[in-house]
């Protein structure tokens, strides 16, 4: 599948209907998705493979996975709702995903997956809303990919220290749309990294 197509599908898929703040729900730009996947999938970290998405939200990265031909994609997020859009967007184009509503703190993998793919809190409601689901990424899989605020590759690197390292940093912009009410432009270009991890 070329680039822009993928692009062109993720555009397509509903997104949250009453976001929540504290929780920092969005839905991750189709042209940020898009290239996060292609970039993982490039380098071997999707097709034919089993993918986790902590956090997946409305599905976005999950479905992304899948029409990208991972062998199994399992989304978890604690909000119920978000859970019953993704499962609708996976509806909507055609692909096989699992999506369970669960807490990452508490969430445990019974299996283990070859790649994680996340877009986790920033941490601008919540200090430090980001661990957990690095937590949670390296309990259950061999390689992280993640989108991280600007400038996080220092915080990562020593966050992971002696259980995983950092083999590849990119940053990009993620056009953030009007979403709360704390948001006073239409559209702002937030600075992000994409880090991808591998454990040791």
């Amino acid at each position: 599948m070329k680039l822009r197509t993928l692009e062109i599908k993720l555009e397509g898929l509903d997104s949250f209907e009453k976001p929540n703040a504290f929780l920092e729900q969005y839905k991750t730009p189709a042209v940020v998705a898009s290239r996060f996947l292609y970039n993982a999938a490039l380098k071997g970290d999707i097709e034919g493979l089993r993918v986790f998405d902590p956090g997946c939200g409305t599905g976005v990265l999950a479905c992304g996975a899948a029409l990208l031909g991972a062998e199994y994609v399992l989304g978890v997020d604690i909000d119920q709702k978000a859970i019953e859009i993704a499962e609708k967007n996976a509806e909507k184009l055609g692909v096989s995903v699992d999506f369970l509503a669960s807490d990452i703190n508490s969430f445990e993998c019974s299996k283990k997956f070859d790649t994680v793919i996340m877009n986790p809190p920033f941490g601008a409601q919540n200090v430090h809303a980001d661990r957990p689901f690095i937590d949670a990424a390296l309990r259950c899989g061999d390689v992280v990919y993640g989108i991280f605020n600007s400038r996080s590759t220092g915080f990562i690197k020593a966050y992971i220290k002696g259980k995983a390292e950092i083999t590849d940093a990119f940053a990009c912009d993620l056009p953030m749309k009007h979403t709360f009410a704390h948001h006073t432009k239409e559209c702002v270009d937030i600075r992000v990294e994409i880090i991808r991890m591998a454990k040791l």
